[in-house]
């Protein structure tokens, strides 16, 4: 196994025989790697970026017609964000889509109070492809989620399939995002996506050609330069949460040059809303007691919600 200077972003590439050592390295360091060897063509990253391309070239009062303010879902306008508050004068210069596991009203599973339901797609006539693109999408990347958790459970070492039971109802969110053709100056509080940690367990992350992403390691902002073909892949409150620490869920943030736009696809792969998250006992003992409460997954992620998106308005009858 090739050894990384600390604070340096490995790669790591699915079904190599190191890949557990590399991943508890690397969870343990800067809680941020490259994913390879995933089985995703290239080709078909190229497809995906074309509609989210063409999603959002469409005029403005289309994408608000997209927009589902209950389930946090479909599109979400410029600036409607704001990651880092305290830092920021003015929302994150994005727009963003969100598409979860669509869910229709006629189906027993149907909660929006869980974030279970339909997304907003829109028409055949305006985008033909858009759909079963992001739909087959949405599938390739819940599958290689679910290899990555079990990676995940045995670098703690624990079964592989200790965390299965809590991705059987999976929360799993595609976001679209686009950053317009601006320049960020922190100085001023204007930011492309202002500083934070992701919310989940773990982010899968698909960027386009021009660098902006950045995390924060002891006190330093260190570039994540784009690896074609290959996710960057993070760690999540939720997953620092059940490790008591011992895996990072890491600051980062998006700055833009103001030489072209920008697109980026995260893909947030989360446990089922009812989901206990609790120190492992693999995560503590008599000298490191549990840091963090309890809560539920679904909990965490609400609030998070209401604390970040201007515009999110969820039921809050949970249906029983």
């Amino acid at each position: 196994m090739n050894a990384n200077p600390p604070g340096s972003i490995p790669t790591i590439r699915l079904g190599n025989p190191d890949a557990v050592a590399a991943l508890r390295s690397a969870c343990t360091d800067v809680g941020f790697f490259y994913l390879e060897n995933h089985g995703i063509e290239p080709n078909f990253f190229k497809r995906v970026f074309k509609e989210s391309r063409e999603l959002f070239a469409l005029p403005v009062n289309e994408k608000q017609a997209l927009c589902d303010k209950i389930m946090n879902r479909g599109y979400t306008a410029m600036q409607e964000e704001t990651l880092h508050p305290a830092a920021q004068t003015e929302g994150d210069t994005k727009e963003g889509y969100y598409i979860g596991r669509d869910i229709p009203a006629s189906d027993p599973r149907y909660d929006p109070a869980k974030l279970r339901g339909p997304n907003q797609w829109p028409s055949k006539d305006v985008s033909p492809e858009f759909q079963s693109t992001m739909e087959e999408y949405h599938n390739l990347l819940s599958a290689i989620g679910m290899q990555v958790v079990q990676l995940l459970a045995m670098a703690l070492g624990l079964e592989e399939t200790h965390f299965d039971k809590c991705f059987q109802e999976p929360i799993t969110t595609l976001r679209l995002l686009h950053y317009e053709k601006r320049e960020s100056n922190p100085e001023r509080g204007i930011f492309a996506c202002g500083a934070h940690s992701d919310y989940g367990v773990i982010t899968l992350l698909l960027t386009d050609e021009h660098k902006g992403l950045q995390i924060l390691h002891k006190d330093e902002w260190i570039d994540v330069p784009p690896k074609p073909n290959a996710f960057v892949v993070n760690l999540g409150d939720m997953l620092e949460r059940w490790t008591n620490g011992l895996m990072k869920s890491t600051q980062h943030r998006v700055l833009t040059s103001g030489d072209s736009e920008r697109y980026s696809i995260p893909f947030f792969y989360d446990p089922a809303f009812e989901t206990l998250v609790e120190c492992l006992d693999v995560c503590t003992d008599e000298g490191n007691p549990p840091r963090y409460p309890p809560t539920t997954a679904g909990e965490y992620l609400v609030n998070k919600y209401h604390e970040t998106h201007a515009d999110f308005a969820p039921e809050t009858k949970i249906k029983r």
